[in-house]
């Protein structure tokens, strides 16, 4: 199996991968901004991506822009914002049909990138600002959306986990923004955050799909270089702080809930790109990772103690996270089964058989996630960002190398840090 040749070139203003494959019918085409996580803008930021995708200068409301994807057979618009390790990213994926296969000779894929410009270069702006009904409207949209965090019990818990087991690092910033932020954004305030935005964050463009690269060259050239000169080297972040554990947090917070939640963060020590990274990877699928984990078949099904019991980890920060559903009453029980588990990982108590079953399991859920065009590009910007660009090949070969002790290695490695557990405020005060 073989990742698609990845061309990398350096352009005015942005970097950009061509990934030709003849895999997918549809084209895909993603924008990346990165820029390292501050408080300073957060929320502005968190704002950008759905103000954006709402108005264009040529397509100045939400029906025509909307028509405009249409009228290119459906082609599909999406947006968002996530953490990867320190820096914040906002992603801009368009999916529009190959026009290989149309009747028609219709320059399905010009229109396309010329459509993809409006939205990041030439956005609605009225007098010095963006449309304050826009402006107005999302705001009131992110806002709800924050809001119904908190009735999400399981996302309030992890969130409230990273609030205080990074408290003092930028990745504790919530990537949604702050409710009391939204007061004093204004439409001219946002529009000068975005001009800062598309001058000086770092932009990556990857295209994929059944395509000649000089002529995606062309387009990209075209359509989406940027009036800077360079890609702003100077902000690349290679660096994110592994704080040393000196105590153990231990948070227990009341909500009205019925079912508690048990979150347990750890310090992995590990990150994307680092030598025993596919060790983290191993040992995570044995730890919580899949249906035949430790924390699954003991927790859950063992002592029918937990409504869900999973881990993962976080790639370019380090982390490894515990989430568990249980009865409040069952606090104590539940916390000891799951650190138990942590201790039978540094233990080895676990068979060769396991772990050669996990890294086939591990293997299969990378495979998937490449036969995925928004997958591979995910999978390539991960790497980018560490550093370690390698083919699909030597992923999996890497994978396959992982030994049992490797893993035991690994799970020595990791450090308790905080046990976050969000609990019923009836009958306890």
């Amino acid at each position: 199996m073989k990742i698609t040749e990845e061309i990398v070139k350096e352009k005015t203003g942005y970097r950009l991968h061509i990934l030709p494959s003849k895999k997918y019918k549809t084209i895909s085409m993603v924008a990346k901004f990165k820029r390292p996580l501050m408080r300073e803008g957060i929320s502005e930021r968190a704002l950008l991506p759905h103000v954006l995708q709402k108005a264009t200068n040529n397509h100045p409301n939400r029906r025509s822009l909307q028509s405009a994807f249409e009228y290119l057979y459906g082609t599909a618009f999406a947006s968002d914002g996530a953490k990867k390790g320190e820096n914040h990213v906002l992603s801009f994926r368009m999916d529009v049909v190959n026009e290989a296969y149309l009747n028609d000779n219709e320059p399905i894929l010009e229109k396309a990138f010329q459509l993809f410009k409006e939205v990041l270069f030439e956005p609605k702006v009225i007098d010095s600002g963006f449309d304050g009904e826009i402006v107005s409207r999302e705001k009131q949209t992110l806002e709800q959306k924050i809001t119904s965090i908190k009735d999400d019990k399981m996302a309030y818990a992890n969130m409230r986990l990273i609030d205080q087991m990074c408290k003092d690092e930028p990745y504790s910033l919530h990537v949604h923004g702050y409710l009391e932020d939204f007061d004093v954004i204004t439409p001219e305030s946002l529009y000068q955050y975005y001009q800062d935005m598309i001058s000086n964050d770092i932009l990556d463009v990857y295209v994929t799909g059944d395509v000649d690269p000089a002529a995606i060259e062309e387009l990209t050239d075209q359509y989406l270089q940027r009036p800077v000169q360079s890609n702003h080297k100077q902000q690349e972040d290679k660096i994110s702080a592994h704080p040393k554990v000196e105590k153990v947090k231990d948070i227990v917070e009341k909500e009205e809930v019925n079912q508690g939640k048990l979150h347990i963060g750890y310090r992995t020590y590990t990150k994307f790109g680092d030598d025993d990274y596919y060790a983290l990877q191993i040992f995570n699928g044995l730890f919580g990772g899949f249906p035949s984990s430790k924390l699954f078949m003991n927790v859950r099904e063992k002592h029918s103690l937990a409504y869900y019991a999973a881990s993962r980890f976080e790639s370019h920060k380090g982390l490894l996270l515990v989430f568990s559903g249980i009865d409040p009453k069952d606090f104590d029980q539940a916390k000891s089964i799951i650190l138990e588990q942590m201790e039978a990982m540094k233990q080895g108590d676990f068979t060769e058989e396991q772990v050669s079953e996990t890294k086939e399991q591990v293997i299969n859920q990378l495979q998937e996630t490449m036969d995925n065009a928004s997958g591979l590009i995910e999978i390539l910007y991960h790497q980018m960002l560490s550093g370690a660009e390698m083919p699909a090949e030597q992923l999996i070969a890497n994978i396959r190398k992982v030994t049992k002790q490797d893993v035991v290695e690994m799970a020595n490695k990791i450090q308790l840090d905080t046990v976050y557990f969000l609990t019923s405020n009836k009958g306890g005060e």
